[in-house]
């Protein structure tokens, strides 16, 4: 399909447009604007979908927007910040998208994130600090992401952070301690992650930090210790460790460290 018929915009009571896999359809036309009740439009692997059009923050009942394998798709325009219930939105694959829009940061409703695999991604804006109701937060393979913004440690609610295959992530911010809600730290293979801020102890609802192929970490920092909550501890193929360090022992919920292939861990 390659365009929609005009009449669709007069379905005032339709909820959700399901036009995944539709790759031959290269742009949405403006009366999408005009379904007031649509809460929910999928467009995964749209591959031919280079834009989405300002119009789409009209869309004021809309709580997911998934936009899975539109990998020709290059930016968001920033009137998505008007979608006031906006709860879901998914980029997964979307490898030519570069920046976000500073206006994401009005998503007041968003719960959800998912950025993986958004390879050309290199920043984050500041205004994500922003989105209070942001409970899971996926850039899991954002492999030009350099840094996050000191804003992330404003995220109160978030509970998940995937950072999986971050290999250009150097540090983490040390605002990050300020996550107070944060159940699950995944950094895994980050391996130029050289060390760990002092802050990561504040984090005292964490229960799982997933370090596995952290190559370049050579210890953790000793405020690890106060991770009262912490219940699995992943540092499998740490190879740089050499000394596990004896404030481990005062993770008194810790069910499970993986040391696996810490080659030179004695």
């Amino acid at each position: 399909m390659k365009k929609l018929p005009s009449s669709i915009g007069q379905l005032n009571a339709l909820q959700e447009l399901d036009l995944s896999r539709c790759s031959n359809l290269k742009e949405l036309p403006s009366f999408i604007g005009q379904l007031n009740a649509l809460q929910k439009l999928d467009l995964k692997e749209c591959y031919n979908l280079k834009e989405l059009p300002s119009f789409i923050g009209q869309l004021n009942a809309l709580q997911e927007l998934d936009l899975t394998g539109c990998s020709n798709l290059k930016e968001v325009p920033s009137s998505i910040g008007q979608l006031n219930a906006l709860q879901e939105l998914d980029l997964i694959g979307c490898y030519n998208l570069k920046e976000l829009p500073s206006s994401i940061g009005q998503l007041n409703a968003l719960q959800e994130l998912d950025l993986r695999e958004c390879y050309n991604l290199k920043e984050l804006p500041s205004s994500i600090g922003q989105l209070n109701a942001l409970q899971k937060l996926y850039l899991r393979g954002c492999s030009n992401l350099k840094e996050l913004p000191s804003s992330i440690g404003q995220l109160n609610a978030l509970q998940a952070l995937d950072l999986r295959g971050c290999s250009n992530l150097k540090e983490l911010p040390s605002s990050i301690g300020q996550l107070n809600a944060l159940q699950e730290l995944d950094l895994r293979e980050c391996c130029n992650l050289k060390e760990l801020p002092s802050s990561i102890g504040q984090l005292n609802a964490l229960q799982k930090l997933d370090l596995l192929g952290c190559s370049n970490l050579k210890k953790l920092p000793s405020s690890i210790g106060q991770l009262n909550a912490l219940q699995q501890l992943d540092l499998r193929g740490c190879s740089n460790f050499k000394k596990l360090p004896s404030f481990i022992s005062q993770l008194n919920a810790l069910q499970k460290l993986d040391l696996k292939r810490c080659y030179n861990l004695k």
